[in-house]
Order: structure tokens, then C-alpha cells, then sequence
């Protein structure tokens, strides 16, 4: 199969990234933050997660936030939402599409949604039901897709029954995440084939972290794979609060930047997002992952030595 011409990708540092982070980010630098991002050309971005404070702290504020940044038809917004309680919040807000927490494993679901992975799914029914009423989105998501830290690897007809349980809610549209980058490109090209091949219809997208140093290298399996939706996280900040030593997501401007040198359009205007990158680097140096930034890109030049350096040379 032949790579794409072009790719979408979703900003998930607003939500992903916050999350993550030790210390409370300030309302106002969320919202400066999200409004730089929607500047940068995303179709779609995760601006925060409904859920209880005293889970995730950081989206304490998820309300005040959406209220405060600039609204652009240009971008969907997309909210990650645990129960009802939270969808009733992300309709409040005006959120157009919203994504279900998902454990792959039981091990993991437990810490995630104090629930088994299928009674979790349970609870969905209705939290799919209301969305209906109100005309809103759902997408689906599985996390610790590609391995759990408790588990191992996760069985592909564990992913195919979760998959037909969503497909049983009328939600075919499934985030696959690689929670704490066990992920490697022979497993994802594997997993990738064969939920394709038994799910046609369904749109599958990846949501990569770089925990290994593996993310750009499955984002490319992925490609390879038919994948054309993943998602990314401005200067490399996120993290699973539920995983150990789940580092962050791929940077948005190294999968930006990597896609557009093999000639894959974004429609992100990477000098933009490396500036905002910059600008979290500045605030979150302990948590900023970006090779672009350490690095710059590769069409950057510099000045070549006005002459041949000698060794022993004076």
C-alpha cells in the first residue's frame, strides 16, 4: 500500500499534556495556549476532559476554560469524557464531539475507570444516548492498545471484541493509544491489519507516546497501514496519570515536520506550532520532549566554516 498524500492531525496538549503536568497550569495560560494552537491550522483539537477534579486536578477548570478561548469554525473541538456527568458538562460547554475513556486490559481500567473494562463499557449506554439527543459526536478509545504495563501485550481479539461492544453503541470511529509506548511499527502494522480487515468500516486513528523513542517509526507503520488521523501533543508534553513512567505524547512539530519531509501535507503550519512548543518548553522544561526544538529542521541551514580545520592546527 502506498503511503498518503495528506494527513489530519488532532492537538491533544490542552488536555493530554495539562493532565500531566506536577503543579496546577493557570487558567489564563490554558486558554493563551489553546488560542495559539487554533492560529497554528488543526481541524480538530482536545481541549480538555470532563472528569472529577479530584481524579485530574489540571481539568478542574475544563469549564472556565472553554468558556474563555476564542471559538474558530475551523477547528472541532473534542472533550475526553468518563460518565454522564461529564457529557452534560461537555454539552454545557458547546463541545461538538466527545471520546470514552477505554481500557484495553482490566488491570488497567481498574486504576483508569474503577471498572472492568466490559462494565465500564456498560456504562456508556446511556452517556451514547443522550449524546444522540444532543447531536453530539462520539468517538471511541482504547487505551494500553499496544501493551499494558500490568498485562503485557494485549490480545488482538481482546481489541476485536472491544471494538464490536462499540460497534454494538452505533461508535465506529476508535482512537488506538499506545498509553505507554510499548508500541513497536511490527506490532501496530499487525494489530492495524487485522482490525482492519475485520472492521472495513470503522475509522481507526493513533494516538502515539514516545515513552521508547518508537512513536514516529509507528506513526509510520500506521501510514503504511491505511492510518490517516493521529494525534499529537505541542513540544512532546502528556502522560498517562494511570500508567508508571508513561512520558509524553510525540511532539506535534516532530510528526508535523517529519510527514511534511516525505511529502505528506498537514495543513499545520509547523513554524507556528514550533513556536508555541517553544513557548511550553519555556514554562515546562521538565516535561518538553521535541527533537525539532533541540534540533531545528532540517531545512534549516547554517554557515559553513570559512575554512578546513587542521588538527594540531594554531
Amino acid at each position: 500500500m502506498g503511503l498518503p498524500k495528506e494527513v489530519n492531525i488532532t492537538e491533544v496538549c490542552p488536555r493530554d499534556g495539562f493532565q500531566s503536568l506536577p503543579d496546577h497550569v493557570p487558567t489564563e495560560t490554558k486558554i493563551d495556549i489553546i488560542n495559539r494552537l487554533i492560529d497554528c491550522g488543526f481541524s480538530q483539537m482536545e481541549v480538555t476532559s470532563f472528569v472529577h477534579p479530584k481524579a485530574v486536578p489540571q481539568m478542574k477548570d475544563a469549564d472556565e476554560v472553554l468558556k474563555g478561548v476564542k471559538k474558530s469554525n475551523n477547528v472541532l473541538f473534542r472533550a475526553l469524557v468518563p460518565n454522564l456527568r461529564g457529557l452534560e458538562r461537555a454539552i454545557a460547554a458547546d463541545v461538538e464531539k466527545v471520546k470514552l475513556m477505554l481500557s484495553a486490559t482490566d488491570s488497567h481500567s481498574l486504576h483508569n475507570a474503577n471498572a472492568a473494562t466490559m462494565e465500564a463499557m456498560d456504562k456508556f449506554i446511556p452517556l451514547v444516548e443522550r449524546a444522540k439527543e444532543s447531536n453530539t459526536k462520539v468517538a471511541g478509545s482504547i487505551a494500553v492498545a499496544f501493551g499494558c504495563p500490568y498485562e503485557g501485550e494485549v490480545p488482538t481479539d481482546r481489541l476485536l471484541e472491544i471494538c464490536q461492544r462499540y460497534e454494538d453503541m452505533g461508535i465506529t470511529d476508535i482512537s488506538l493509544a499506545d498509553t505507554t509506548g510499548m508500541a513497536h511499527p511490527v506490532l501496530v502494522k499487525r494489530v492495524i491489519s487485522t482490525l482492519r480487515e475485520e472492521k472495513p468500516h470503522f475509522h481507526f486513528s493513533l494516538h502515539l507516546h514516545n515513552t521508547r523513542g518508537m512513536a514516529f517509526a509507528n506513526a509510520i507503520a500506521g501510514l503504511e497501514e491505511g492510518i490517516t488521523d493521529f494525534d499529537s501533543s505541542a513540544g512532546g508534553i502528556g502522560g498517562c496519570p494511570y500508567a508508571p513512567n508513561a512520558s509524553g505524547n510525540i511532539a506535534t512539530e516532530d510528526i508535523v515536520h517529519g510527514f511534511e519531509e516525505m511529502g505528506i501535507k498537514t495543513n499545520i503550519d509547523l513554524d507556528a506550532v514550533i513556536e508555541v512548543g517553544r513557548i511550553l518548553a519555556e514554562q515546562f522544561p521538565a516535561q518538553s520532549d521535541s527533537f525539532i526544538l533541540k534540533a531545528g529542521k532540517s531545512k534549516d541551514l547554517v554557515t559553513a566554516p570559512g575554512k578546513q580545520v587542521k588538527i594540531g592546527e594554531k
